[in-house]
């Protein structure tokens, strides 16, 4: 679909978003409130910022000068001071849009935390295509695919506000684990309790199964309203919940759909190895890698990648529908 190119919109407009008819905070408003707090409560905490959300933490850094850190535009030397603060013995918190936090200092992430087996809370805004108007420079669908080429890092990815809060805080207690938790200003209508590590069961059906990823989840629920599916949703992605899937596909057919916010067929190689043993199909939904080279507005990018509720109805049954057919 043609994406309109008249949007200026300036990312700091989208710490608030309409759900409906009302106006809710977002995941990235509760940045700074939670990791400020965490700041106080716990010496070991450090954030480290790349002059990008740096007038949140304006009154915080006059508690902790030494633990909130501004680099400046340099994303590369972002990760590394945070993976240094690491070698000495903090919880360094590193925060930026994906696509400066995640690809541009890849080495450093690769590098600097993985290869000095140190950890560190990496924290992103703008998601997939948040901030349409910042051009494919603000825009990281690979972010979660880029970071399965490593070692040993959880990925959060909530889809409520008090969701990434939870999550946040579940992160940076984490030990020294490296973790990665995804922000976006897209949101579910209604936090579930999670809890860090399990799929939950929303819904139960005998037609196939239904993995939705974050603030994928109420367009899930509305594209399966009346089909006999089980839905599960996750926050967390890595560690993937093979366990939960296999139960899941064990009662409700073979046949999985993955709807992740980011890259389609990010999971399906984890959710393949969940059911290794047993005859199943996966169809992975998400981000396409065409790029759309007009701004337009985040409910555009959402349909040009068909993740709209009507959409995913009609590929979602298309696929079911053909399981039914090739079983009969």
């Amino acid at each position: 679909m043609p994406l309109d190119t008249s949007a200026t919109t300036n990312f700091r407009s989208l710490n608030q978003h309409r759900k409906g008819n009302s106006v809710m905070d977002t995941m990235r408003d509760r940045f700074a409130p939670v990791v400020s707090r965490l700041l106080d409560e716990d010496p070991r905490v450090a954030v480290v910022l790349a002059e990008i959300g740096m007038a949140d933490f304006k009154e915080t850094r006059s508690r902790h000068p030494d633990r909130v850190i501004n680099v400046g535009i340099r994303e590369q030397l972002l990760v590394g001071a945070g993976a240094g603060l690491a070698l000495t013995g903090l919880r360094p918190v590193v925060h930026t849009f994906a696509s400066f936090l995640i690809e541009r200092p890849f080495e450093q992430v690769k590098l600097d935390l993985g290869h000095q087996g140190v950890g560190a809370v990496l924290v992103s805004a703008a998601a997939s295509f948040d901030w349409p108007a910042g051009g494919y420079t603000h825009m990281a669908p690979g972010d979660v695919a880029l970071l399965d080429t490593l070692d040993g890092w959880t990925v959060h990815v909530p889809g409520h506000p008090d969701e990434a809060e939870t999550l946040l805080r579940h992160a940076v207690a984490a030990g020294d684990d490296k973790v990665y938790v995804r922000l976006s200003v897209q949101s579910n209508a209604e936090a579930l309790p999670v809890d860090g590590s399990r799929f939950l069961t929303v819904r139960e059906g005998r037609a196939g199964v239904v993995l939705a990823v974050g603030p994928m989840l109420d367009a899930v629920l509305a594209a399966t309203d009346g089909l006999d599916v089980t839905v599960l949703y996750a926050t967390t992605v890595r560690p993937f919940d093979a366990a939960a899937l296999r139960r899941a596909a064990e009662t409700a057919g073979p046949d999985v759909v993955l709807v992740e916010p980011y890259l389609a067929g990010t999971s399906t190689s984890a959710a393949n190895d969940a059911l290794a043993d047993l005859p199943h199909r996966v169809l992975g939904l998400g981000v396409g890698r065409r790029e759309l080279r007009r701004y337009g507005q985040i409910d555009e990018h959402v349909a040009a990648h068909g993740l709209d509720a009507a959409s995913l109805r009609e590929r979602i049954g298309q696929f079911l529908r053909a399981g039914a057919g090739a079983q009969s």
